[in-house]
């Protein structure tokens, strides 16, 4: 097979070129990895390299709708028995970390048949919207390499878009899968909370705002994908129901005929581009043309509130998250990157009063939500604010670089998200991505279609948010949307 064949199939296409007999495992696997030797130096997506390992392992036996698809990881709680990972940061690479036994969410991905072979570049502890790592180095966009990839499955995203695999490991716990779904132009769905595992170390992330999936070209892919991970595991703190039939024999069938609410409005007051408006009615007019009821309407959520609360619980779990390594490791504030140092001294600071407060509100959030689709199917929001931001673009101003060291080095960092500065904070945190946290709060199932790329061929996602538990009408949508405006064919154009 050539790479040009190669990149016209989705997993499933390969997996059953696999089961035909019509190639092998091992013959995939040298495919990606000579595609990645190819165009990882460019985009640096791949970051813990597993090939050896994987060509010893790509001709067991394979079973599983992945039967012997190339796949990589992300370096970010998904941990591959005996491989290292670093959490993107560099406490975790210096300590050259070892991972002791798989997650549950890798073990279910090995039993559908991929064959794994790297792990993704992300941000540090998953924190940013950007994939800029000290501890890697910036994920370039495979659509223009002077743009970044997002975050914080970064990697994933650019190893996707740019062929290397069909599917890629990823999460989202503020939007992390979506986002660079959206930069990328990927189909990247996040499922409602406990939908998949996160044990055995924990029984779920951020009180269950993030979730583990996968980034992927195809509908099918992620449907799949779900059907092999889907479900609680031993570490998990409750069952979710699951469906009544296979999601891939769900999206067989069309959807009823949706009513749909959908803004362009940002929640936080903030700018949002033409490119995002120009994709939300497209998708509009596409919807309708399909049949289904939009109109312009949105949940009643005071939506600074809502970002307040996120920002609360984002930055307390970096303060533990960090407090944790330098007790693993013994690592020191010069192992973490300064905005991470910054993150982690405004959450230390947030009371156990203020804590429990934010997360009583995300109980309102939810009521909220279904307040509004009593009345409506879905909702429909841009994924972004924008196309993907140039690298570098987003970072800590310089200025502001030498008055953070002076007062984290008297431990008053904190000083700075106090008072009328907090909503400056979260301006400066979410502008790029202020339509993703919704649905993680209230722990509701979101994808990101790309449907829309502007004149200068950078994508941009709209995001659909369902009821608890519907990861059925957003896939069965998803697959009509993908038929009637097909996207597959767009991904041999990329040049890297």
């Amino acid at each position: 097979m050539k790479y040009s064949e190669y990149i016209q199939y989705d997993g499933i296409g390969l997996a059953q070129l696999v089961q035909s007999r019509q190639i092998q495992a091992h013959e995939l696997l040298e495919i990606a990895i000579q595609r990645a030797e190819q165009v990882n130096p460019k985009i640096n997506a791949i970051v813990i390299p597993m090939y050896e390992q994987a060509m010893k392992n790509a001709n067991n036996h394979h079973s599983g709708h992945f039967s012997g698809v190339p796949f990589l990881l992300k370096d970010l709680h998904q941990e591959f028995a005996g491989v290292a990972t670093s959490f993107g940061s560099k406490s975790f690479k210096n300590a050259q970390y070892i991972a002791k036994e798989n997650a549950e969410i890798v073990t279910r991905w090995i039993k559908s048949g991929v064959v794994t072979f790297g792990l993704t570049n992300s941000p540090e502890f998953g924190i940013k919207g950007i994939t800029e790592p000290e501890a890697w180095g910036s994920c370039k966009n495979p659509w223009n390499l002077k743009y970044n990839s997002g975050g914080s499955s970064g990697g994933a995203a650019s190893s996707v878009a740019a062929g290397i695999v069909p599917i890629a490991g990823a999460s989202d716990g503020g939007g992390s899968i979506r986002i660079p779904a959206s930069y990328c132009g990927l189909f990247g769905l996040k499922p409602s909370r406990g939908r998949t595992p996160w044990g055995p170390k924990i029984s779920e992330a951020m009180h269950g705002a993030a979730m583990q999936h996968i980034l992927c070209k195809s509908v099918r892919d992620s449907a799949a994908m779900l059907d092999a991970t889907q479900g609680s595991d031993h570490s998990a703190l409750f069952n979710i129901q699951r469906p009544t039939e296979n999601y891939l024999e769900i999206i067989q069938k069309a959807p009823k005929k949706l009513r749909i609410g959908f803004s362009v409005t940002s929640p936080i007051g903030t700018q949002v581009s033409q490119d995002a408006v120009n994709a939300i009615q497209n998708t509009v007019k596409l919807l309708q043309s399909l049949g289904h009821i939009v109109e312009e309407a949105s949940p009643q959520i005071d939506g600074m509130a809502l970002a307040k609360d996120f920002i609360t619980t984002w930055f307390s779990q970096c303060a533990y998250t960090v407090k944790q390594v330098k007790q693993q490791f013994g690592a020191k504030d010069q192992d973490f990157e300064l905005d991470t140092l910054a993150i982690a001294a405004f959450g230390a600071k947030a009371s156990a009063l203020d804590y429990i407060n934010n997360l009583n509100n995300w109980g309102t959030y939810v009521t909220q939500m279904n307040q509004f689709f009593s009345q409506y199917d879905l909702l429909l929001i841009p994924s972004t604010a924008s196309v993907a931001p140039k690298n570098g673009e987003v970072k800590t101003p310089a200025w502001q670089i030498p008055i953070l060291k002076a007062l984290l080095k008297v431990d008053q960092a904190h000083l700075l998200a106090k008072g009328k500065l907090v909503e400056q904070l979260i301006k400066n945190n979410l502008q790029w991505v202020p339509f993703t946290q919704l649905a993680n709060i209230t722990g509701l199932p979101a994808m990101s279609v790309p449907l829309y790329w502007n004149k200068d061929h950078l994508p941009l996602g709209s995001q659909f948010i369902a009821p608890f538990g519907h990861e059925d009408t957003l896939l069965q949508l998803a697959a009509q949307l993908e038929q009637a405006q097909p996207w597959a064919t767009r991904y041999q154009s990329i040049k890297v």
